[in-house]
């Protein structure tokens, strides 16, 4: 199963959706044909959802809360330098060049809430480039210096599809206060 084809909002984005300030600001990075940027507008979340591919985002088109970009995150520059956002959601998406633009774009309490494929996923089908794959631990290591982990995951699962993951979900750090 292709999981860019999903067309169910994950479960880990899910759970912890509700941990972003009510009513507030959402970039779906990388955002494909718009599972997560639907579910989070369906919240009440306003959505910024960006992609490269024009045809997925067009599906996109007239959804309530939800504006889209198209963009090429890997070969052109950040569209978001000098905005902000109340949480950022990613999945199925490494690009390790865009992580410090990433977070910098989240305001202070705003959440962010990764998914994607790690190394060993390669037994399973794509991706199977070691570019493209965490290593062990990395989404720790890439927040631990900025951020408050809520939750942290690595290893196999079996749903939606077979695959190596890791999933994080952390709270950009506001002086003297712990997230919710």
């Amino acid at each position: 199963m292709d999981p860019h084809a999903l067309l169910e909002p994950s479960a880990w984005v899910r759970r912890f959706a509700p941990l972003i300030t009510a009513g507030g600001s959402v970039l779906d990075l990388a955002c494909g044909r718009g599972r997560h940027a639907r579910y989070l507008a369906g919240l009440g979340f306003r959505v910024e959802a960006v992609d490269r591919d024009a045809e997925a985002l067009a599906g996109l088109a007239g959804v309530p809360g939800v504006e889209t970009r198209e963009a090429d995150l890997e070969g052109g520059p950040w569209p978001y330098f000098g905005r902000g956002f109340d949480g950022i959601v990613v999945t199925n998406y490494l690009w390790r060049p865009l992580m410090p633009q990433v977070l910098n774009a989240l305001e202070e309490g705003a959440v962010l809430i990764y998914e994607t494929f790690m190394a060993g996923n390669e037994r399973f089908g794509r991706p199977s480039k070691p570019e493209f794959l965490l290593r062990p631990s990395e989404l720790l290591e890439m927040v631990r210096r900025r951020m408050t982990v809520v939750a942290f995951e690595q290893g196999e699962v079996a749903q939606p599809a077979p695959a190596m993951v890791q999933r994080l979900c952390a709270v950009r750090d506001l002086p003297g206060k712990l997230p919710p």
